[in-house]
């Protein structure tokens, strides 16, 4: 990085070259010839105060908090609010389980991908209600593939459980992270019990900084292979439950691939959702990472705070 720009994010400060440092963007994977690790963050003067001040007064009407962050892979424009603060991953830690899914398939276990893997009706238990697909494979089972488009697409909670083991269970999943430089990210139980949260619980947590940069590195870096990283990416496009949250925020026009998380009312109304998104006529990316949840429990989320902030990011970019 040629330049130290440091944005005041609500209660935190984020270093755009820190979040973009180490990076390997790459070219060839729909996201054009730039190098994140060598682009300086270009934030506009008023860019960081608007967002502050938008991001706050929507807090206030909410009831609750937000923590988000939004990178242009294109200009390496970086914007963000309490960006370093930690949020449950709820639902969202299956895209992360299903990369190192793939990763483990194309460096260490061969044909992993299309192994077919059983289950009894009885292992489904405490998941069934929230297992829209898996519930209907009991008889034949499914492959990782497969889990991985149901764990994305559909959020489906078995299917998560199921690639956690995989790869050695939340543990596994932590030692993906580590594997990959985030030092913040980190799983510790299974469904449902992830979703158990409460205010300065470290436990399944990450921030809106760390889910980005390790994202990012997932998307269009070189932590995947080529094939895997596409692969990864068509579920994201694919996914049905992110509808009302980030893509609800942003034109139509605007190609989105996302990760939803929902902890739901009897965790403080958690929710967040993670996406890599084109611009028409863009090859690079810009990727929107956001997190909430209410100050009071028994409180339900509200997906138009999570729209309100994709806005209120793609705006601070420059790029509504």
């Amino acid at each position: 990085m040629t330049r130290h720009l440091r944005l005041r994010l609500g209660a935190a400060t984020l270093t755009a070259s820190a979040l973009l440092g180490g990076l390997a963007y790459v070219a060839g994977a729909g996201t054009g010839e730039t190098s994140a690790a060598s682009v300086a963050a270009r934030t506009g003067g008023n860019a960081s105060s608007d967002l502050n001040t938008t991001l706050q007064e929507l807090e206030k009407s909410y009831a609750g908090r937000i923590g988000a962050v939004g990178i242009d892979l294109g200009t390496g424009r970086t914007v963000g609010y309490r960006a370093d603060e930690r949020f449950p991953f709820n639902s969202m830690f299956k895209v992360f389980a299903c990369a190192a899914v793939l990763h483990k398939a194309r460096t260490s276990d061969p044909g992993l991908m299309d192994r077919v893997i059983r289950w009894k009706p009885s292992d489904m238990a405490e998941l069934t209600s929230n297992s829209p697909e898996t519930t209907e494979y009991t008889d034949t089972g499914m492959t990782p593939a497969q889990l991985c488009r149901a764990g994305i697409t559909k959020s489906d909670g078995f299917a998560g459980n199921t690639l956690l083991k995989q790869i050695g269970g939340p543990r596994g999943l932590t030692g993906f992270f580590r594997s990959t430089g985030d030092r913040t990210s980190r799983l510790d139980r299974p469904e449902p019990r992830l979703t158990e949260w409460t205010p300065g619980e470290e436990r399944d947590t990450t921030t809106p900084a760390a889910a980005a940069r390790t994202f990012i590195k997932l998307t269009t870096g070189k932590t995947l292979h080529t094939r895997d990283r596409a692969r990864l990416v068509g579920w994201l496009k694919a996914n049905r439950t992110g509808a009302n949250r980030i893509r609800a925020g942003l034109p139509t026009d605007w190609t989105v691939g996302d990760k939803t998380g929902t902890g739901g009312a009897s965790n403080y109304g958690t929710a967040n959702d993670l996406a890599i998104v084109w611009t028409p006529g863009s090859n690079a990316p810009i990727i929107l990472s956001v997190f909430t949840n209410r100050n009071t429990d028994e409180t339900p989320h509200d997906d138009k705070v999570i729209a309100s902030t994709a806005t209120a990011l793609a705006k601070a970019m420059g790029k509504l």
